[in-house]
């Protein structure tokens, strides 16, 4: 249905995209993965034409209609959720709405004009009924539930719901459209874990074959059929999900690793046959043949080197006490809302902790009461008595940083002894090299900020590490990297992300907020998902119990009413 053959392109800042080769077929859900900056955003926008191609070509079948869920959900604030959707049908939207201004006009109007009134809007619903804009109020009454939505939302506002909110109004608009083929730039981005899997598995019950940039692993482990790398502006496609393309990518990567040693080998072999009998009066004839040969074989080429991504382990944490983090009786309330109401919990040294919970819950501001940047209502929340040195990852680096400094003097500024060449070396280890370390903060992208952040965090020891959405703006090679980081710290961490994978690989211990109370389950994420299904089967076994229970009450009570009722009949 759409195919990408010999796409280039070309910016006046360099070549983003070299020779891109992939294709769409009915049923694909394909995952576009490559480092920031790879060209994934590109080729969609290519493939919806809002970018032309330098050179190539993108073949498409006749009347595809194609839409584009961008990573800025495009949603009017001031609209309510029925007016967004109706934005959507947009010549249907304006005769839908010269029909209302019509039928006003025609409540005030005189005999005479309201004739002619009669003649325009008997016009304006012939061209609405040609468009089949009858259907459109049902079709929006459809969508509202499958989005998640109660009757009764579709006449509030937009902006009264949260961002996971607005993308579900995105996704519904793009649904509307009626899509053959749906483009997901980084729909993921600041969902919780609830909406997640409702996005997941809401993606899967579709036949609409979808194409999807996103950064969050899990997220294209469960959804993809196909993998499409791009590296260095070449594709590579990769049947499966995330797990499965890793593994084909370091098969495909031994392989041709294995065979251009042997080729290089035999090349050698030849190569000392042919110097060894140039000369010779009774082989050189051979050595010549041979020679002829060497210059014709299609030489293997040997592996690229892995993409540049970071490169850095934490220092040494100095030893604490067992007590990291106490809190006890804490109770917080945030503007109107009661985030915690008496939660207990307990963080001893070693412990990868996990902060999980729906958006507002309070995770962040928990994050910020251990750090000490806010009071707790009631109850408190201490660091260990025993040498305990935090270091804090905010979510929003540019609050954090100070964004009239370049990128060299926020390093500079934190450890003013160390030489120029010292700064340069940890910079380049975080991707800052040449000229890139002389500029401002203010117009770094989200990705090195977050980079940034982390290279400031090595600067001083730290035994206890409280990061807020740490790999938010990462790509997949820098996440890895940050995993294995804080896989290797000896000291203690504190974490809140939306991101799955990262989550199973870094906690070895899992706290859901929950009713205002910490709730730990001693495990990693993996466990923590048993544990939850675990609770809810039971909770459903009991629910069905009492659901029978009641039911057997209520036929033993009319069973006890017959008896009286002929006893009763019986006295008579």
């Amino acid at each position: 249905m759409l195919r990408l053959e010999h796409i280039s392109k070309i910016y006046p800042t360099g070549e983003v995209l070299k020779d891109v080769n992939w294709e769409v077929k009915p049923g694909d859900r394909i995952g576009l993965v490559g480092v920031n900056g790879a060209g994934k955003t590109t080729q969609l926008k290519i493939i919806c034409g809002q970018e032309e191609p330098t050179s190539g070509e993108v073949i498409r079948s006749p009347n595809l209609r194609i839409a584009y869920l961008t990573q800025e959900f495009e949603v009017d604030p001031t609209r309510t959720v029925r007016e967004e959707f109706w934005t959507v049908f947009q010549e249907e939207n304006r005769i839908h709405q010269e029909i209302a201004k019509v039928t006003r006009q025609m409540e005030q109007a005189d005999p005479d004009t309201l004739e002619t009134l009669l003649r325009h809007l008997d016009r304006l619903q012939r061209q609405f009924e040609s468009l089949h804009g009858y259907e459109l109020e049902a079709r929006i009454e459809k969508i509202l539930p499958e989005m998640g939505f109660e009757p009764e939302d579709g006449d509030r506002l937009v902006s009264a719901f949260s961002g996971g909110w607005q993308m579900r109004i995105s996704l519904g608009k793009i649904l509307l459209q009626k899509p053959d083929l749906m483009l997901l730039d980084e729909p993921t981005n600041h969902l919780d874990l609830e909406t997640l899997e409702w996005l997941e598995n809401y993606l899967k019950s579709l036949t609409i074959p979808m194409v999807i940039v996103s950064h969050d692993r899990e997220f294209l482990d469960r959804l993809c059929t196909q993998i499409v790398e791009t590296e260095r502006g070449v594709s590579t496609t990769y049947l499966g999900n995330y797990s499965q393309y890793l593994l084909q990518k370091a098969e495909r990567r031994e392989a041709q690793q294995a065979a251009y040693e042997r080729q290089q080998k035999e090349i050698e072999r030849q190569q000392t046959f042919i110097d060894r009998f140039r000369a010779s009066a009774t082989r050189s004839t051979q050595a010549k043949s041979r020679e002829k040969q060497l210059e014709k074989i299609e030489r293997v080429e040997a592996p690229i080197g892995d993409v540049r991504t970071l490169k850095f382990r934490f220092p040494p944490a100095p030893r604490s006490g067992r007590e990291v983090v106490k809190i006890e009786d804490l109770t917080h309330i945030y503007g109107d809302k009661i985030l915690f109401l008496g939660a207990e919990l307990l963080i001893e040294r070693g412990d990868r902790v996990a902060f999980l919970g729906p958006n507002g819950a309070g995770k962040s501001t928990l994050l910020r009461l251990i750090t000490g940047l806010e009071q707790p209502t009631e109850g408190s929340v201490k660091l260990g008595p025993h040498n305990v040195i935090p270091a804090y990852f905010e979510q929003n680096q540019a609050e954090a940083l100070d964004l009239n400094k370049t990128v060299l003097d926020t390093i500079h500024d934190e450890v003013p002894d160390w030489k120029n060449e010292e700064v340069r070396t940890l910079l380049g280890r975080f991707l800052f090299s040449g000229d890139a370390v002389f500029k401002k903060v203010a117009a770094l992208s989200g990705g090195e900020k977050a980079r940034l952040a982390l290279a400031k965090m090595l600067l001083q020891p730290a035994n206890l590490l409280i990061l807020d959405e740490p790999a938010n703006h990462l790509d997949i090679p820098a996440k890895e990297m940050l995993e294995e980081a804080l896989q290797h710290y000896d000291g203690t961490v504190i974490l809140v992300s939306h991101d799955r994978y990262f989550i199973s690989k870094v906690a070895n211990k899992i706290v859901e907020i929950r009713n205002g109370e910490l709730v730990v389950y001693q495990g990693n994420y993996h466990y923590y998902l048993e544990k939850i299904a675990e609770e809810k089967e039971k909770a459903r076994q009991e629910r069905i119990a009492a659901e029978k229970a009641a039911k057997a009450a209520e036929k033993r009570a009319k069973e006890r009413e017959k008896q009286k009722a002929k006893k009763a009949a019986g006295k008579t």
